[in-house]
């Protein structure tokens, strides 16, 4: 299999869902209806990312978790208040998908891959996905309760969110945590690590996919409602970005400021600025529909691109990332 293939196929799988999402969306709207297919995507997703993460990683990051305290902090706690200031700029359902953006969990498969890569401490990052996801049952309804249901004008039961979030994400990562107890599937799982990421982000292709046909619609029926303009989602992008820049950088002077290590710093600020899809287009569509996807999906892409490029920079020997990537 070419090397570039390898490298790109998730990039390429984006473009092609949300192409054909938008452009076949009447032919493919049956998909939409199907609340199971939905559900098992986000509960296989999860339960895949927990399987294949190595929890002896989050004990070791907490003999020492003041980094991984401050990177739970800026993921769950700053993040979505950037993205509240961001969405006054924005209307509606673009409003709206920021907020979601900001308020969903942490994702292992980008978050450990790139601190790794970075030389950072890849343990600060599994302990900060685990954390944030387990937690997420909470604190993206009250975050959203807060923030959200002023622009929307509705009436969001957080209660409802609790326990659907519940089911579909901590469920499934407590019980992929508890089978790796067992030895010899911890054993499979580690051989088999590759093809089950590939299929953890298939699944996240699919929940892109059901997103970009319900847009679609959304946007095919918009008579006299919310059709955003070429400046609307120009601007989005710039400040669903800036956002996650936002956050990479405090990240980075956290840790110069508490004089973290090198490694923790690159976690710090890699674990606490990044955020998983799957939640979050799981909560867009399912609470919101409409065009609230784009800025989870812009934001996914969006951290996939700026982070490559940061931790190649860091992995660079003369690179200190307490000076040379803030200053």
């Amino acid at each position: 299999m070419p090397s570039w293939w390898i490298r790109y196929w998730f990039f390429l799988g984006l473009a092609t869902v949300l192409t054909v999402g938008f452009l076949f969306h009447d032919t493919l709207d049956s998909l939409t209806k199907v609340v199971a297919l939905r559900n098992g995507t986000v509960a296989a997703v999860m339960f895949l990312m927990a399987w294949s993460m190595d929890s002896s990683a989050v004990w070791r990051a907490f003999t020492h978790p003041s980094a991984g305290l401050c990177a739970v902090l800026i993921n769950l706690g700053l993040l979505p208040l950037l993205a509240w200031g961001a969405s006054r700029f924005l209307a509606d359902d673009l409003a709206v998908g920021i907020l979601i953006a900001a308020t969903a969990p942490c994702t292992l498969a980008s978050a450990s891959v790139w601190t790794r890569r970075a030389g950072g401490n890849d343990a600060i990052a599994v302990m900060v996905t685990l954390i944030t996801n387990l937690s997420c049952f909470l604190v993206t309804p009250c975050w959203l309760y807060l923030m959200a249901g002023s622009i929307i004008k509705m009436n969001l039961s957080p209660a409802e969110m609790i326990v659907r979030l519940s089911g579909l994400v901590v469920l499934p990562i407590c019980v992929g945590q508890m089978l790796r107890l067992y030895g010899p599937v911890r054993e499979w799982v580690a051989d088999h690590k590759p093809q089950l990421n590939v299929a953890s982000q298939s699944g996240i292709l699919t929940m892109v996919l059901i997103g970009a046909i319900q847009s679609g619609g959304q946007l095919s029926e918009a008579d006299g409602g919310f059709s955003p303009s070429g400046l609307d989602y120009v601007l989005m992008v710039a400040l669903t970005l800036g956002c996650h820049c936002a956050a990479l950088a405090i990240g980075f002077r956290i840790g110069r400021q508490l004089n973290f290590r090198r490694e923790d710093t690159i976690a710090v600020a890699i674990s606490g600025s990044q955020k998983t899809v799957t939640v979050g287009i799981d909560v867009a569509i399912t609470y919101f529909g409409g065009l609230t996807i784009l800025p989870m999906v812009t934001y996914h892409v969006g951290q996939l691109i700026i982070d490559t490029f940061v931790s190649d920079r860091l992995k660079t020997p003369s690179c200190n990332p307490q000076h040379d990537v803030l200053d």
